[in-house]
C-alpha cells in the first residue's frame, strides 16, 4: 500500500464527511445567527433559548436529508471497498 493510495483515501473520506456534515452545520449556523439577532433586537439574554431552535432545525435537516446522506456514505463505502485488491497489491 503506497502513500498515494493512503492520501487519496483520506482525502476522499474528509470530503465525503465535510459534504455530510455541511448542510447540519450550516443550518445550526443561520438558525443560531437568527436567534442571536433576535436576542439582541429583544434584549431577552436566556442562554437556552438559542439552544432548542438550533437542535430542532438541525434535527429537521437530518430527517430531510437522511437519504441523501445514506446514499453518499453507501457511495463511499462501494467505492473503498471495490478497491481493496487495487490499494493492497499496489497498483
Amino acid at each position: 500500500m503506497n502513500e498515494e493510495a493512503v492520501l487519496e483515501l483520506g482525502q476522499q473520506a474528509m470530503i465525503t464527511a465535510m459534504t455530510i456534515a455541511a448542510p447540519i452545520l450550516i443550518v445550526g449556523a443561520a438558525v443560531g445567527l437568527l436567534v442571536g439577532i433576535f436576542q439582541a433586537l429583544t434584549q431577552i439574554q436566556d442562554h437556552t433559548l438559542s439552544f432548542v431552535p438550533k437542535i430542532l432545525a438541525m434535527i429537521l435537516v437530518l430527517t430531510i436529508c437522511l437519504p441523501w446522506f445514506i446514499d453518499r456514505m453507501v457511495e463511499f463505502s462501494r467505492t473503498v471497498i471495490t478497491n481493496i485488491p487495487t490499494i493492497i497489491g499496489g497498483g
